[in-house]
């Protein structure tokens, strides 16, 4: 790991957090994130951010960074492999996950520290809301589906796991249990977590604590997520899992449809074009469940 140190923190003893985030091929989303970083009400000297390169073709941090911001270079691919080469590096008491294209709030940490200290454990996990940010654009048919899928941090954690987008873990709780699954270009942090879980721990919702993503506006964006977490059902965890998950794939996506419809969020014409663009994704998922049957690479973007 090449390791690049813009600014030096006096006191390390006293960090409450490091934010550990992999970037591929994002460093253009890096300034916006960074600038939601130093506007939180957190003291800046309780926290570090970790930037995680992750083999980008085009390496480019920003210039100038908050002297408590340090990028890190993890060639093993996928955002797990890097996610945990980061923690080597870590100096704060608990590890904050979040992606380059999310948008924390100012007060994102400070709600997690508040949640960390009525927890008193060291057996705790904390998953924070995720909103979606749409685009001051016209809505696409694409971006009508993000809004209404989203991502629903609540009803993953009343299902036992959460996504790293939004993710603290206590350091000495991730270092006992391993970290995450190499292997994996997705659905890592889903089986850490459940994991983390059977092994007694607690994984708590933080609705306080809430980060932005911007919502997806084009084909190619979904697409290519689909794939990669297609791949992540099918290359990973226990062959029995695998074979439900392919049994899943060929199967309608009816509980998706369904959730859609329920909704009361969003006007009806977008859920019923999150229907029409759901059944286009699953035929996506389909193709890329036999491309990856004969032993092609999976998506990690």
């Amino acid at each position: 790991m090449a390791l690049s140190v813009p600014g030096a923190m006096a006191d390390h003893s006293s960090l409450w957090c490091s934010v550990i985030v992999p970037v591929y091929e994002h460093w253009n989303l890096v300034p916006a994130l960074l600038a939601c970083f130093q506007a939180q009400t957190l003291e800046e000297d309780k926290f570090e951010v970790l930037l995680v390169d992750n083999g980008s073709t085009d390496f480019s941090p920003p210039k100038s960074m908050p002297a408590n911001t340090r990028v890190l270079r993890w060639l093993e691919p996928g955002s797990y492999a890097a996610r945990n080469g980061a923690v080597q590096e870590a100096r704060g008491q608990w590890l904050v996950f979040t992606d380059a294209d999310c948008l924390p709030r100012q007060d994102y940490l400070e709600q997690l520290v508040r949640k960390a200290k009525r927890c008193h454990s060291s057996r705790t996990l904390l998953a924070g809301a995720i909103r979606m940010r749409p685009s001051e654009m016209r809505r696409s048919a694409y971006e009508m589906y993000d809004l209404v899928k989203g991502i629903p941090q609540d009803w993953y954690v009343s299902r036992g796991y959460a996504t790293t987008a939004n993710l603290a873990v206590p350091t000495t709780l991730f270092r006992k249990l391993g970290g995450f699954d190499t292997s994996r270009y997705s659905g890592g942090d889903a089986a850490f977590c459940r994991k983390a879980v059977a092994e007694g721990a607690e994984l708590v919702y933080v609705p306080e604590a809430i980060i932005e993503h911007p919502t997806r506006t084009t084909w190619r964006e979904l697409a290519t997520k689909a794939r990669r977490i297609k791949g992540g059902q099918l290359t990973a965890g226990s062959t029995r899992q695998r074979a439900v998950w392919l049994l899943r794939t060929f199967s309608p996506p009816v509980v998706a449809l369904w959730r859609f419809m329920r909704t009361k969020e969003q006007p009806v014409h977008y859920r019923l074009t999150s229907v029409a663009v759901q059944l286009r994704i699953w035929g996506v998922e389909v193709t890329e469940a036999v491309r990856l049957a004969f032993a092609s690479p999976p998506e990690r973007r």
